[in-house]
């Protein structure tokens, strides 16, 4: 197959060697990210939101639908200014200031390095309520394994193995839907109604909002299609377009499965008032629809979905995130290496892949491990992408002096408050760990300035691009 990239400038004119294989189109960009959505995410925290949301766990999806539609709405305004790796690092560096791009790259760290760890984490104490024989930290060890190897072979490799595995998923769900709705239409469960999605019972928005903010966990993924920016072969369009397309398609998912599976829940109100520390609420309620094989099909779909589906595509995110900032000197030079037949940044991977290890190890052995990285990952996504509103206005409004008030002033705008909302109402440990590594990354940037390597992004940071409406990347079809 021969290559097509979009632009072949479009890298060099901001003063980057183009390295990584521009293979990608914008059905492969959909697929990544509803594979690093996770079409079943629901699956793996449905009692944590059903109890934080006290029952209305379709509601508190929908809000955090709506929130990270107003956020992809931003990535697509800057992904089309800025078609390059790096997500919000690049795009609040350029659309800001260099330094302001290091602290959200710093922060979005916390997200993408953390995740993988916690998804494999999640992977491997699944796999082992299904096979005991078999400890945690051996799955563990073979989802890393299997992962970087895939993720080494190269782009194309990834996106084929994303393609079966989102088959896969959709399956799993499709049967989970189906029996479920038979089984509440033969009298099984709570029947229809419309509790999930408001309860006059239970409702606050205080109390919504804390759910969403661990409910847009499952969201968290989307945003990962930016880091392939110079691996996609068409317009910086696709960029945009594919995101918005996985979130909707996503977030219906969601919505549709958790207000089957609360119509379903053997136990409300012991869920909302005990959690659910186990795990295993929805695998609960996929018994009460079609018995204890549909329980073991879901929790089995889960522990491979976020083990091996989920993190695969994390693990490349954030190697691209690590190349991007490695490149501009932010973090050590070896990073940015990219493999000469594979056309993948292989140092960045690896390194990936060995933090992963690490850190799944260790929270392997806590008892609040799986919720430590969670809080953490969700903390650091949400406030890089409250950077990533601020970027757009400062680069369109202020700099470009544009007048397309929707885009550029009042679509970031609802999305800064809509996710301000949520990180106010957050977990109060997630804050002050997330603000402590906030201040760690504030004293790296002092010490890279007074070692004189204060961020600086390559070449033509200020070079006034055209509209995003009618501004290709470089050749197009007239």
């Amino acid at each position: 197959m021969s290559e097509a990239p979009a632009s072949p400038d479009s890298i060099e004119s901001y003063g980057y060697r183009q390295e990584l294989r521009r293979s990608l189109r914008f059905t492969d960009l959909l697929v990544y990210g509803l594979v690093f959505m996770v079409p079943i995410a629901p699956f793996g925290i449905f009692g944590s939101v059903f109890q934080g949301s006290g029952g209305m766990v379709a509601l508190a999806y929908v809000l955090g639908m709506v929130a990270m539609m107003f956020t992809a709405l931003s990535y697509a305004q800057m992904s089309r200014a800025f078609p390059m790796a790096g997500s919000v690092y690049t795009y609040a560096g350029r659309g800001i200031a260099a330094p302001v791009g290091f602290l959200a790259g710093w922060m979005i760290l916390l997200d993408y390095v953390l995740v993988p760890g916690l998804l494999y984490l999640i992977a491997g104490v699944a796999m082992n309520s299904l096979v005991p024989a078999v400890p945690v930290w051996l799955w563990l060890v073979g989802f890393v394994l299997l992962n970087t190897a895939v993720n080494y072979l190269g782009v194309e490799m990834t996106s084929k193995v994303n393609t079966y595995m989102l088959v896969g998923e959709l399956v799993v769900l499709l049967v989970f839907v189906g029996f479920g709705l038979a089984a509440l239409a033969s009298g099984r469960g709570r029947g229809f109604d419309l509790t999930p999605v408001y309860n006059s019972q239970t409702f606050s928005w205080s109390l919504v909002f804390g759910a969403v903010s661990v409910a847009v966990l499952s969201f968290l993924g989307f945003d990962g299609i930016s880091t392939l920016a110079e691996e996609n072969r068409d317009s910086a369009k696709a960029i945009g377009r594919s995101m918005i397309a996985a979130l909707l398609l996503a977030g219906s998912l969601f919505v549709a499965q958790t207000w089957i599976a609360s119509l379903l829940v053997p136990d409300p109100a012991a869920l909302i008032a005990d959690g659910d520390p186990n795990g295993t609420a929805f695998y609960d309620a996929a018994r009460v629809a079609a018995g204890g094989w549909l329980a073991t099909v879901t929790a089995a779909a889960t522990a491979v979905a976020w083990g091996f589906a989920n993190s695969l595509v994390a693990q490349a995110a954030t190697s691209r995130l690590l190349y991007a900032m490695a490149r501009d000197r932010q973090l050590p030079a070896f990073l940015a290496k990219v493999h000469p037949r594979h056309r993948v940044p292989v140092n960045a991977t690896l390194l990936t892949a060995g933090v992963s290890l690490v850190l799944g190890l260790w929270t392997a052995s806590r008892e609040d491990g799986i919720t430590l990285l969670s809080t953490l990952v969700n903390f650091g996504a949400l406030t890089t992408f409250l950077v990533l509103h601020v970027s757009v206005v400062v680069h369109y409004l202020v700099r470009r002096r544009s007048r397309d008030w929707w885009r550029h002033l009042l679509a970031p705008a609802a999305g800064f408050a809509a996710l301000a909302y949520v990180v106010v109402n957050a977990d109060i440990a997630a804050q002050r760990l997330g603000f402590v590594w906030l201040a760690i990354g504030g004293l790296v940037l002092a010490g890279l300035t007074l070692a004189g390597r204060r961020p600086s992004l390559a070449a033509v940071t200020d070079r006034p691009p055209a509209t995003p409406d009618t501004v290709p990347l470089g050749k197009e079809n007239p």
